[in-house]
């Protein structure tokens, strides 16, 4: 049985080993920096298997009116069993019916989030980061 936590603390490395064992693309080998990405979020939530970490939601927000899904990672040998659809219900949960929630997608994740009930918007710009 999936356990769901919210607001745990996690270590940077188990984190690091979720992103690659998912095919997330993070900077897995700059553990300090995967800290600080966790430490200065407004949401964290994470699933286990039992001591294992094998899921993580990363979100920053305002609570009134935007919502940024910056990380969803499911280890892959947990894909395809509901795990990344509760974390992100778990997160809409946190922030309301009032609040959008925005990310941007992986191309090899496109398919998936219109079945979580993204709609795909043509109205984005980035400025990409330079590491």
């Amino acid at each position: 049985m999936i356990e769901y936590r919210d607001s745990q603390a996690l270590d940077p490395a188990e984190v690091a080993r979720v992103f690659e064992a998912s095919g997330i693309n993070r900077p897995t080998q700059d553990l300090p920096r995967i800290a600080r990405m966790f430490a200065n979020s407004n949401i964290v939530i994470s699933a286990w298997d039992g001591a294992r970490l094998i899921g993580v939601c990363r979100a920053l927000t305002d609570y009134s009116y935007c919502c940024y899904l910056s990380d969803l990672a499911v280890d892959a040998a947990y894909q395809n069993r509901g795990v990344g659809r509760e974390l992100i219900r778990r997160t809409r949960s946190i922030i309301g019916d009032e609040v959008s929630l925005v990310l941007l997608s992986s191309s090899g994740a496109m398919a998936y989030y219109p079945r979580l009930g993204f709609t795909l918007a043509d109205n984005a710009y980035v400025i990409r980061r330079k590491r």
